[in-house]
């Protein structure tokens, strides 16, 4: 007897302490994602993918020919005007520059010795001019001696950082044959082709947001420069936009994604701007939206839905949907929404996001 009133007393427990873990289970939160209404979404404009280049690119090299002695830079290096990067050779320019010295001591002495015998009269006109004309033409070849030696040297012509090293130590430098190349990435540019259907809305001065996943880098763009010229197959017009790059972090070559803020058109007012996917069908036809009040709760919202805005892309990693809708009514600017996870929801239940 006592043992079955025991038994009926846990019975009781164990129902109680499940309907109370079933209850707590029901009332967890559910997790959705949402967003801000807003009238200024649709001004976002439209994403592309662009590509980091150099302000500017100069390729140096030596004037002559001779073998490189050694390269005193890498690429990637960081230079200064002036600096010297190379030299090559210079055991031929040295033995040059002695006999163009001997010459024109030579020819100085000539000109010293003729000299008084020009003052005293006794020295034709004719040969005191060739006297001279040989002086000028040791100096000539001195000059000329003395430029090939400082030749040897190569030196940075402008500041900027070292993008590739052609030529190596051992190998012969033909003259123009470019040894390094020095690039200018104090001021970047980010190149996007934007399709000749898009590329009117775009002016010098549109403001445009740049994102570098690369170096996890998000900053607005500056000047616009517009190509004239079509791609012949893709239909597309080169844009270039400015952008500082005073911390060098920029380098070319990255990938960018570049979001162009054009102004919304005046049929589109005040309305607020969110995702399609948000917007919901009664059944009797009638579209809704699932709003979170301050206590976390989700409530239907019946709306009034404008025109829908296209995206030319999508890109995750800036938040961008591919399609948003204005709302007429329904919803003010400023008001939370969800755009995920409403499948599971039901009036006031209780969200986390």
């Amino acid at each position: 007897m006592r043992y079955g009133i025991i038994t009926a007393i846990g019975c009781c427990l164990l129902a109680v302490s499940c309907s109370k873990k079933q209850k707590d289970v029901e009332k967890a939160p559910t997790r959705v994602k949402t967003e801000v209404a807003s009238t200024t979404a649709d001004n976002e404009g439209q994403t592309y993918v662009g590509i980091v280049e150099e302000r500017e690119a100069t390729a140096v090299s030596f004037t002559g020919m001779g073998v490189v002695k050694r390269v005193l830079v890498g690429e990637g290096q960081a230079v200064g005007r002036g600096q010297l990067l190379a030299e090559m050779d210079d055991t031929q320019a040295r033995n040059l520059l002695s006999g163009a010295e001997a010459q024109m001591a030579q020819a100085n002495d000539a000109l010293e010795r003729y000299q008084m015998l020009h003052d005293n009269g006794s020295l034709p006109e004719v040969q005191w001019v060739e006297i001279q004309s040989k002086v000028a033409q040791a100096r000539s070849q001195l000059e000329v001696a003395r430029k090939n030696l400082a030749d040897c040297r190569l030196v940075a012509p402008v500041s900027g950082i070292v993008g590739h090293k052609m030529v190596g130590a051992g190998e012969t430098a033909l003259p123009s044959q470019a040894v390094v190349n020095i690039l200018d990435i104090s001021t970047v540019k980010v190149k996007v082709a934007v399709p000749e259907a898009e590329i009117g809305s775009i002016t010098a001065h549109t403001p445009s947001e740049i994102l570098v996943e690369a170096i996890n880098s998000r900053c607005g763009g500056g000047h616009i420069e517009k190509g004239v010229t079509a791609d012949a197959l893709t239909h597309t017009y080169d844009v270039r936009i400015n952008v500082q790059n005073t911390e060098r972090k920029l380098l070319p070559g990255m990938v960018a994604s570049v979001q162009f803020k054009t102004a919304p058109s005046p049929s589109q007012g005040t309305d607020v701007q969110i995702p399609v996917t948000a917007v919901q069908k009664n059944v009797d036809g009638t579209l809704f939206v699932w709003t979170v009040e301050k206590d976390s709760t989700v409530h239907r919202k019946s709306v009034q839905i404008g025109t829908t805005q296209g995206r030319s892309a999508t890109n995750e990693t800036v938040g961008l949907s591919k399609n948003r809708i204005a709302i007429t009514s329904g919803i003010e600017n400023g008001q939370r929404i969800v755009t995920e996870g409403y499948q599971k929801l039901s009036e006031g239940t209780k969200v986390i996001f």
